[in-house]
């Protein structure tokens, strides 16, 4: 694991692991924070695969043709199925809302816009859908949120799909739509991404925004 301080927030960049080991990190880590016993905290971390149900899921959007080598996990995150692998930064802020603004909605929106905001550094204009939580190129998501927060304090977050194989959205319904497709930076830019020049725009344009005391 690579800990680093920024101005705003700490961040542990925790290389790869696995799903059920960070999601109890989450779980430690949000207590920790609701008791004050740690600072606001950015994760990032990439997955081996796995699909995630969150508590809202059709569990019929877990198609029976998967891979069923692949771990499920039913979670208290909102928002339905969704897919976490090699290739995907995944994010997870472990922060205090008091510190910034006691509102879901803008929480919501703010992780989106800094995924819009780090996208178009590599030329990839990216967009809200109307009703449907993510950040979208034209019809295809790029990155999926879903969050879960107690007495203020969030964990889970937001994943971006960089160099990752869309192949494994064949054995679900991503986030329980059915006319809309996946995309990834690789696929868009016609080439591997640089992972690490990825997670430092992402923290630079996290720190944009989540600054404490404003809003």
């Amino acid at each position: 694991m690579i800990e680093t301080q920024t101005d705003q927030i700490l961040v542990q960049n925790i290389g790869r692991k696995s799903y059920k080991a960070v999601w109890d990190l989450q779980k430690e880590m949000q207590q920790q924070r609701i008791k004050g016993e740690i600072d606001d905290t950015l994760i990032l971390v990439e997955h081996d695969p796995v699909y995630t149900l969150g508590k809202n899921a059709n569990e019929d959007h877990l198609l029976q043709s998967r891979d069923e080598s692949i771990d499920v996990f039913n979670i208290e995150r909102g928002g339905d199925i969704t897919f976490h692998g090699p290739g995907q930064l995944v994010v997870y802020p472990i922060l205090d809302l008091s510190n910034y603004k006691k509102s879901v909605s803008w929480y919501m929106r703010t992780l989106e816009q800094v995924l819009i905001d780090t996208l178009i550094e590599f030329k990839i204009t990216a967009q809200r859908n109307d009703g449907l939580t993510g950040v979208w190129v034209g019809n295809e998501k790029i990155a999926a949120l879903g969050v879960r927060i107690s007495r203020w304090v969030t964990m889970h977050g937001f994943a971006l799909n960089v160099n990752l194989d869309l192949s494994f959205y064949d054995g679900i319904i991503p986030c329980g739509i059915f006319d809309h497709g996946v995309t990834s930076m690789e696929q868009l830019l016609g080439k591997t991404q640089n992972n690490d020049n990825v997670k430092n725009m992402v923290i630079e344009k996290f720190n944009k925004y989540f600054i404490k005391g404003e809003c």
